[in-house]
């Protein structure tokens, strides 16, 4: 009811007869649609706190920005601010309507193969918008090394609330200084894209809409909240799409620096709720962490086991080798070492790290500075390396016994990638589980749809004008919508 009042300030004629909630980030905002006396359909957001009225301010610069050649480009709508009113500190926008619902992820990727093309395709469409239009509206616009740096200073940030596990803080400081996962080109990105921020009609997608963090940056964060999908297949296909849809390369490290992003989240959602002093919220990310933290664990576990069996199954290929006189294990002109087609070559620029051999690979996990190049990392069996630090020293959420978003084993590595071990054989996903990343940033997304019913009295709204065979259309379907005077 006040969200009501407060849009009919904000839009001068504007009489609302219905309002239902709208998904959002409950943290930061009170969203609503309402309908007006002639049936057309609004969406008022209103901040709960000083940042997140700047961020609506930030927003309204940012859909300055398009310009209507770039709009007609687009692939999509985006939002049109219809008005806005000023109480104290805080700023409340009032939005026209875009035809369309939000769907939840679960729903989207129910959809199959072509709401994986299409999202993947608006993706791209987002990553291929013109970075001028960014830098006139000054917006925040980062080199990958300088947004490389950015994210160790919210790793600093985290860490300084003393509730992050130091086993997270770890492995996201080693992802961080791995500057071989960083050499991306910026493009323009949402900074915020999620399945709230998609209006669906028709079986694409109508508009895009939740431009506060526009920006130039790394083009993997618009992936991270694919991080709580389970079809893994729905998400290589998006990813392909959105390959295909690119005009420029694709670095090979996004998806990595996405499932990143995906967990770095958590950490963010308790910096937030820190310095909102917002108990539930620091509870609730505190336990995601945990959740997070075990996972983990459990993963570095199965590694520092599976080199252990590497590193034994060497010895034993060696003192056969020496007994036979049939040892191939020999130096390479180029500096590695070679068995038969396993190449394992040295890396430059990492002294001191440790070899992180496959499960069941034959590569001496003992040997300094060198790294399996077949796709798979392990960590070292349990060492420290030269400054100090143990684990995973790399961030590979592809290998066995981490695959894309970290879907975790329930025994060995090759029973979670659902085959034997040869690569030649299809891998199927159909006795893994989630992992902390995942199993987390969902139960995160969950938290922006929580919102608070605005009334007991609920009734449906009913459009009769509804467009032919496109029940999408009508964005208050199946949302309460409560009648004013009634």
């Amino acid at each position: 009811m006040e969200l009501a009042a407060i849009a009919s300030a904000a839009v001068p004629g504007l009489a609302p007869t219905g309002v239902a909630g709208a998904p959002d980030d409950a943290a930061d905002f009170d969203s609503a649609l309402l309908v007006d006396d002639a049936g057309k359909q609004w969406r008022v957001r209103s901040p709960r706190h000083a940042e997140a009225s700047m961020r609506l301010e930030t927003e309204l610069q940012a859909l300055r920005a398009f310009s209507p050649a770039v709009k007609a480009e687009l692939p999509f709508l985006i939002p049109h601010m219809a008005g806005s009113v000023r109480q104290g500190e805080l700023s409340t926008f009032v939005y026209s309507h875009l035809a369309g619902t939000t769907r939840s992820l679960a729903a989207l990727t129910a959809a199959g193969q072509e709401m994986a093309r299409e999202l993947g395709r608006v993706l791209a469409a987002i990553h291929e918008l013109p970075k001028d239009m960014v830098q006139r509206a000054d917006l925040p616009d980062y080199e990958a090394d300088e947004y490389r740096h950015r994210k160790l200073n919210e790793l600093d940030q985290a860490a300084t609330t003393g509730r992050i596990p130091a086993i997270l803080l770890r492995r996201w400081e080693h992802a961080l200084e791995d500057v071989t996962l960083w050499r991306f080109s910026p493009t323009v990105v949402h900074g915020d894209l999620h399945e709230d921020h998609l209006l669906v009609s028709s079986g694409r997608v109508s508009a895009v809409t939740g431009w506060t963090d526009l920006s130039i940056s790394d083009p993997a964060e618009d992936f991270a909240w694919l991080a709580a999908a389970e079809d893994t297949g729905f998400v290589d296909a998006v990813h392909e799409a959105y390959v295909e849809a690119r005009t420029s390369a694709v670095d090979p490290h996004l998806s990595r620096r996405a499932a990143l992003a995906a967990e770095f989240a958590l950490a963010q959602w308790l910096v937030r709720g820190v310095a909102l002093e917002d108990a539930a919220m620091i509870s609730e990310a505190e336990g995601m962490l945990a959740t997070l933290e075990a996972d983990v664990e459990s993963i570095e576990r199965e590694q520092h086991e599976a080199a252990e069996r590497a590193r034994h199954a060497q010895e034993e290929r060696l003192a056969w080798g020496d007994d036979l006189g049939t040892d191939s294990y020999g130096p390479r002109h180029d500096g590695g070492l070679h068995d038969g087609g396993l190449r394992v070559d040295g890396v430059p620029g990492r002294p001191g790290t440790d070899a992180r051999p496959a499960a069941g690979s034959t590569a001496d996990a003992s040997t300094h500075g060198i790294s399996v190049q077949n796709g798979h990392d392990a960590a070292p069996n349990g060492r420290t390396d030269d400054d100090g630090r143990t684990g995973s020293h790399a961030y590979d959420p592809d290998g066995p016994a981490a695959p894309r978003f970290h879907r975790l084993p329930e025994t060995t590595p090759a029973q979670a990638a659902g085959h034997s071990g040869d690569p030649s054989e299809p891998r199927h996903d159909d006795h893994a589980t989630a992992s902390g990343s995942s199993l987390a940033y969902a139960r995160l997304t969950a938290g922006r749809q929580r919102t608070a019913a605005t009334s007991s009295k609920v009734t449906l709204l009913r459009n009769t004008e509804q467009s032919a065979g496109s029940p999408d259309d009508v964005a208050t379907s199946a949302l309460p919508i409560v009648s004013f005077g009634s």
